[in-house]
């Protein structure tokens, strides 16, 4: 693959692939690792795209097994940075409307108070658009169980996020 080619795929795909493994790691270091990991594998073999159906679905599918193989590395360091109670990272843009930027915040802690499993899935559902049967293609799981997590995911945000709802009406 051209150098040209690699930049052209990576300014396609890496915002969304970005914001997908922040919510999958939480951590913006390990993010950027699983990211430029991604991108690696692709210039080091580039014959993994060439009959790929959607180059986005396959970098997606190829992000998560990155980011799942290097949670379970770094699962030491995991353990002690959950302990320690930091603010979860954020995917979302700043805002400079205070209201807007208080709503980020408190969807990016309902989103990182969601399960592993449960926060891959609403955000490649709500973010990326993806159907269920694209999710479980793209996370090896049965489609019904995509549509599962999805509905316990939202449920739980909706419960996270109540409280701001009632604020502002």
């Amino acid at each position: 693959m051209s150098p040209q080619a690699l930049e052209h795929l990576y300014d396609r795909h890496a915002p969304a692939l970005f914001a997908f493994l922040l919510h999958l790691t939480r951590d913006e270091s390990d993010t950027r690792d699983a990211l430029q990991e991604v991108f690696v594998r692709i210039a080091k073999r580039p014959e993994l795209l060439v009959e790929v159906r959607s180059e986005r679905d396959f970098l997606l599918r190829l992000s998560h097994n990155l980011a799942i193989d290097l949670m379970r590395r770094r699962a030491t360091r995991r353990r002690a940075h959950d302990a320690l109670g930091l603010e979860p990272a954020s995917p979302f843009a700043p805002s400079a409307d205070p209201d807007q930027a208080a709503f980020r915040d408190q969807l990016a802690t309902a989103m990182s108070s969601l399960p592993d499993e449960q926060r891959a899935v609403v955000h490649l559902k709500l973010w990326e658009g993806l159907t269920f049967e694209a999710i479980a293609s793209l996370l090896s799981i049965p489609p019904n169980t995509a549509a599962s997590r999805y509905r316990y995911g939202l449920d739980k945000l909706r419960e996270h996020l109540r409280p701001l709802y009632n604020e502002i009406q």
